[in-house]
């Protein structure tokens, strides 16, 4: 799991979802706005369309922060962003690549 000072708190998402940019994969959505300060801040969105079980959510969040944990050397400038799930992915692979896909894209 990311280190609490690498996650998103809710006005940065909120932030984000008013002024940042897209970046979209078949499973997951970046939103992110480009930072000033050394550290990025990165959270993970479990919509209740995705899994109606808290517990499911929660499981989807950990995965992510997980996988992002792994590649988060990947980003070349600080951001501050949000991934949004859009399916339930059992996967952990398929999870990974896609996060490794999108961090590449907005290189």
């Amino acid at each position: 799991m990311l280190p609490k000072k690498n996650r998103a708190v809710t006005k940065e998402v909120d932030k984000i979802f008013k002024q940042g940019r897209i970046v979209h994969s078949p499973s997951l959505t970046l939103r992110y706005l480009k930072t000033d300060k050394n550290e990025s801040k990165i959270s993970f969105i479990a919509p209740k369309n995705i899994a109606k079980s808290a517990v499911k959510r929660n499981l989807l969040r950990r995965r992510g922060y997980n996988s992002l944990k792994k590649n988060i050397n990947l980003l070349p400038f600080p951001i501050i962003g949000a991934f949004i799930l859009k399916k339930y992915e059992d996967d952990l692979l398929i999870l990974e690549n896609e996060i490794k896909s999108l961090l590449n894209k907005i290189n």
